[in-house]
């Protein structure tokens, strides 16, 4: 009789056996957790998981030329172009039969725009083969010869190898272009030295944001040092400072920095009049470099004030007075004893100001004139203005692949786990 009790299951109060009640309570527990961090979770999903992927395919589609002329993709399959000579006439007569379907449905000049990315003059080649002039072909009579009197370039090689080297569905060439390469029919070659920008933007961004980076720590430093070691009024007055950038429209901070760095502008003015430098030797502090560096440092200082200062906070000034009784000077108490504690707030500063300095535009477009310009601003102007969506993505992705690379040897040098915020 003992045996058997002890063998029995036990029950719940509703008389379900414990074991699933309390299965059931915990499947519930989850599901009820899930559906709390499920808006957050859709948050992210959609605004930085898919906009990440979409950049991404943007990076390699290009159906663009396969849906736009799928009769001319086919028949350009194993062509081999021979000198200079044009295509066959089945090209042709397959290019006829999907530029008259392009036309009416008004899409030939969007493949011409996508193939004048590779080659200069697609796009008006397109445009002038209009419905207009198709209409003017008979197609009784051999089609390669009318097309050339649309335009003289559709009897040579060079239009139907650009068709032919872009017709797969996914391509290469953007990331090519982002490093200064190209895909052209006879492979991969480096465009000329007035072209290639991008390897050269690529670097000045990582060194300019490094430097700004590094003058933000050089300065942003003693500042969370005094807000951490001052009597809590003057640490507040000096916070107010700190944050009052914050309620300042960033472009009205970057304008203020145009009238204080240019040639006749207040800093210039200033060091005339005492003398510093001649009138004649007026500082060249903007559409530079350096007007870039000042502006980004006076912009992502609290970025690094910040951090810096919640870290501080948290060590106790008995340390220092310890290690004074004990001999120590006040610069051996502060670097053997002060400063390793301050590293994770320095680690999580400058990773803050690195990352956000990397993507920032808007100021090295109006302060940093051609040489203080960053890839962001080459990004910025191929979404808005050149519309070539492929290559700014592709310069995108690999801007982020850059900062994951910079993450990980962030991490295995200073460790992630040793970036604190307080």
């Amino acid at each position: 009789m003992a045996d058997a009790s002890s063998t029995a299951e036990m029950l719940a109060a509703d008389g379900t056996p414990l074991r699933k009640s309390l299965a059931r309570a915990e499947r519930a527990l989850r599901i009820r957790a899930f559906l709390l961090v499920l808006p957050l979770l859709a948050f992210i999903l959609f605004s930085f998981i898919l906009p990440i992927g979409d950049m991404l395919l943007r990076s390699v589609e290009n159906q663009i030329v396969s849906d736009t002329l799928p009769r001319t993709v086919v028949a350009l399959d194993g062509w081999e172009a021979e000198g200079d000579a044009p295509p066959p006439e089945p090209v042709f007569e397959a290019f006829y039969a999907d530029m008259q379907d392009a036309v009416a449905a008004k899409i030939h000049t969007r493949l011409g725009s996508r193939l004048n990315y590779e080659q200069s003059g697609m796009s008006s080649l397109f445009r002038k083969t209009n419905s207009r002039r198709l209409g003017r072909i008979d197609p009784a009579e051999p089609l390669g010869p009318q097309f050339a009197k649309i335009d003289e370039d559709w009897g040579t090689a060079a239009p139907w190898k650009v068709i032919q080297t872009f017709s797969p569905n996914y391509t290469p060439g953007y990331f090519l272009a982002a490093v200064d390469k190209q895909l052209t029919p006879d492979g991969i070659e480096s465009v000329s030295d007035f072209e290639a920008i991008y390897i050269k933007l690529f670097w000045r961004t990582m060194v300019l944001s490094v430097t700004i980076t590094f003058t933000t720590l050089l300065l942003g430093y003693p500042i969370a040092w005094l807000l951490a070691n001052l009597p809590m009024r003057s640490a507040n007055l000096i916070m107010i400072l700190v944050l009052l950038p914050f309620w300042t429209s960033l472009l009205v901070r970057t304008s203020s920095w145009k009238v204080l760095l240019q040639e006749q502008g207040v800093i210039n003015d200033f060091l005339v009049w005492t003398g510093i430098i001649s009138d004649a030797g007026r500082l060249v502090m903007i559409n530079n470099q350096t007007g870039t560096i000042i502006a980004m440092t006076h912009i992502l200082l609290p970025f690094m004030i910040l951090p810096l200062y919640s870290v501080m906070k948290t060590i106790p000034p008995s340390y220092l007075r310890a290690a004074k009784s004990m001999g120590a000077t006040d610069w051996t108490a502060f670097w053997r004893v002060y400063f390793p504690q301050s590293v994770p707030g320095i680690g999580a500063g400058a990773i803050l100001v690195f990352i956000l300095a990397i993507g920032y535009y808007i100021t090295p477009e109006l302060v940093g004139g051609t040489s203080g310009t960053f890839i962001s601003n080459r990004i910025a102007y191929h979404i808005s203005s050149s519309l070539n969506w492929g290559l700014a993505a592709a310069l995108g992705s690999i801007l982020l692949a850059l900062v994951l690379v910079l993450y990980y040897i962030y991490d295995r040098i200073v460790g992630i786990d040793n970036v604190k915020l307080g």
